[in-house]
């Protein structure tokens, strides 16, 4: 199966970044297409952690050639401190890294925006990174933004940037009252990273197109989660990317008819960082049994900041299966529940006297949602030490048939711990 896509199912850190460095022992190529340094995965290999935002979970992998494709926005300097950090762990780049010419620049003024913004929303803020996504994908959509096609040309870069810094002043002078763009300082810092990215420059999409008419094994990486997708998520707080399978496509450069699986990857209970509605918050006494378990590992890879928690949601569980036609469910973090007597699971919402079994399209709704819980026995036994189905305890199976018969897809992976190895391959398994 050449091509392969790996999505988040709720609204990010599910855990992709374990299932595509597991994934990626078995692929020549690994694709990042959309989404910037507002992402983050963890990555650990043995006893070091490494935190990545831009470059593919599969470069830890020798083997592996790893691409930033054409929908992703790159900040430079970000990248190139990425860069740097692999390195010094001992990890050779430069045959294997690969950067598109199509992928757009985030420029320092974009942060500036991107800050501004939120603080004139006051309390109604989305709680964004602050890393420049939205304002540099308003550039793009208003075809005014810069490429690492431009970095490479030095003329052509500082004649861009004098367009777009002539635009941009209006908005930073008369309505934020802040200093003009210094054209001089950002053309002169960016030709520098452009002459140190250079090397990872190529056609990125011709690439990927190419190992998969070899019948390659190419394995593309989603950023976020589903339900922060720019259209479909819960909007307006969301990310700019299309976050589902179609988007991951488009940012790639690849035909939808040149994949043959996607994975949703879905953690046993929900989690989200920044603004927006959370249907199944847990309450103070449940969050401190969360908080409790040894290795709760629940701090945003990007931020640094607590991510808030609630149960596993089923209902927008199986919309995001829907909306990425996703064939089966990689399922993280069901350690962190096994110390638990009873957890709940979210079957269904009340709203406004009614039931409702998909999720409503405004975000004030979802906020307004009551949770219909179903209550399960907790297995209270570890699971850590499960490689294989059959030894996990039986209500943690009967948890995992619940998923799969709610998603109506089968379970193919189950993470009992942040180490590669904690890991059950059930789809390997049934195989043998």
């Amino acid at each position: 199966m050449p091509g392969i896509i790996v999505v988040g199912l709720q609204w990010g850190d599910e855990g992709k970044g374990k299932v595509v460095d597991l994934l990626s022992v078995h692929s020549s190529h690994i694709v990042r297409s959309m989404g910037g340094s507002n992402a983050g995965h963890t990555i650990k290999v043995g006893d070091r952690e490494c935190g990545l935002h831009l470059i593919p979970s599969g470069i830890f992998q020798p083997h592996a050639h790893c691409y930033i494709a054409g929908g992703c926005l790159v900040d430079p300097k970000s990248l190139i401190e990425e860069i740097d950090q692999i390195e010094k762990m001992g990890i050779v780049l430069g045959p294997r890294l690969h950067l598109s010419l199509s992928a757009h620049l985030i420029l320092p003024f974009h942060r500036t925006l991107d800050r501004l913004y939120e603080e004139k929303k006051k309390g109604k803020a989305i709680g964004t990174t602050g890393r420049g996504i939205g304002p540099c994908m308003s550039d793009r959509a208003n075809r005014i933004g810069l490429r690492i096609a431009d970095l490479l040309s030095p003329e052509r870069l500082k004649d861009k940037l004098e367009t777009l810094a002539s635009i941009k002043n209006l908005e930073l002078e008369n309505i934020f009252g802040q200093s003009p763009i210094n054209v001089e300082e950002i053309t002169r810092d960016y030709i520098a990273y452009g002459e140190k990215l250079a090397p990872f420059v190529v056609d990125v999409e011709g690439r990927i197109n190419r190992a998969l008419t070899r019948d390659e094994t190419v394995l593309f990486e989603g950023a976020h989660g589903t339900l922060l997708d720019g259209i479909y998520g819960s909007y307006p707080f969301v990310t700019s990317s299309s976050t589902l399978t179609g988007g991951v496509c488009a940012g790639a450069g690849v035909g939808p008819t040149r994949i043959n699986e996607a994975i949703g990857v879905l953690k046993a209970y929900t989690t989200r960082v920044g603004g927006g509605p959370l249907p199944t918050t847990v309450n103070d006494d449940e969050l401190s049994q969360f908080q409790s378990v040894a290795e709760f590992r629940e701090l945003g890879t990007t931020t640094g900041r607590q991510r808030r928690i609630g149960w596993l949601d089923l209902v927008l569980a199986r919309y995001a299966v829907e909306l990425n036609g996703v064939s089966s469910i990689s399922l993280t973090k069901l350690d962190i529940l096994d110390d638990f007597d009873e957890i709940s699971v979210c079957t269904g919402y009340h709203l406004n006297g009614k039931k409702l079994d998909r999720p409503p399209s405004l975000a004030e709704d979802l906020e307004r949602v009551e949770p219909i819980y179903e209550k399960m026995p907790g297995w209270k036994t570890s699971t850590r030490g499960a490689r294989k189905l059959r030894a996990l305890p039986k209500r943690a199976q009967e948890f995992i048939e619940k998923v799969e018969d709610f998603c109506r897809i089968p379970v193919s992976m189950v993470s009992v711990g942040p180490d590669r190895e904690e890991t059950i391959h059930i789809d390997q398994e049934w195989a043998r």
